[in-house]
């Protein structure tokens, strides 16, 4: 097995949304193993358990690792929460806005509005929520690095996934603008647009769906959630500055521009 490389990442501070589970535990694993700081949010009360899970199986010390039960769709929570993490560590160097949801799948003229409603405001007004509120501290400090998780389908639209296909193409079109409003800073802002990963977001989808995301992705598979964390880990690195609203493809071979 290839040995991980290590992107230094010693004494940053990090906010990863969904973070108790999936992506989001996968990026804190690696950015600990790096060596930096991490906050983690997530709607689900497993928050709580996951940071002293990963303070026992890493072997830190549990000030390296806080949590907080943080719904990204409420700006007012989003807003607090960051400002009790830079009272106690000072700043915040890195965001990874990485919280999510599917939704149901079904057509655009049947899709329930409710669900379109609740998709954009996790989707995308978290994402923008969560650079609000972070961005003032990150000009402050003139440092930064934000990681927003988008998705292939929001370069290609995949049918009977509107909502989730449009909020991502959002986040994509919201991540340019951030990173060239930030260009005179050392602050990167990227998004990353990875096919399907096994993660519990497939547990809201149906088998033949699920079958039909596989079948699209030259690879044959669905990528690992440690494969995201290593990308995510080189685009939060302090030397990896010059890059900034760009798209980082991890599609397996599906994406084609």
């Amino acid at each position: 097995m290839t040995q991980k490389t290590r992107f230094s990442l010693e004494g940053h501070r990090a906010i990863i949304t969904g973070g108790a589970q999936g992506i989001g535990r996968a990026i804190a694993v690696r950015f600990l193993e790096s060596g930096a700081k991490v906050c983690l949010w997530d709607i689900d009360g497993l928050v709580n358990d996951t940071a002293e899970e990963l303070c026992s199986k890493l072997q830190i010390s549990s000030e390296n690792v806080t949590c907080a039960e943080v719904d990204v769709s409420d700006y007012t929570a989003v807003e607090a929460a960051v400002m009790t993490t830079k009272a106690s560590w000072g700043g915040v160097d890195i965001l990874c806005a990485n919280a999510g949801i599917a939704g149901p799948t079904s057509t655009l003229w049947d899709y329930p509005v409710d669900d379109w409603n609740r998709v954009q405001a996790i989707n995308l007004n978290g994402v923008f929520h969560c650079c609000r509120a972070v961005v003032p501290l990150m000009i402050e400090q003139n440092y930064g690095r934000i990681i927003n998780t988008a998705s292939i389908a929001g370069k290609e639209g995949n049918p009977n996934a509107s909502a989730y296909s449009t909020s991502k193409a959002a986040v994509i079109g919201m991540t340019k603008s951030l990173g060239k409003e930030l260009a005179g800073y050392d602050i990167a802002v990227n998004c990353i647009t990875p096919v399907t990963a096994d993660t519990r977001i497939l547990d809201q989808l149906s088998e033949e769906f699920i079958d039909y995301m596989r079948s699209k992705i030259p690879r044959g598979r669905f990528i690992t959630v440690e494969e995201i964390a290593g990308t995510v880990a080189w685009m939060a690195a302090e030397e990896n500055g010059f890059t900034t609203g760009a798209v980082y493809d991890l599609s397996g071979g599906r994406a084609t521009y």
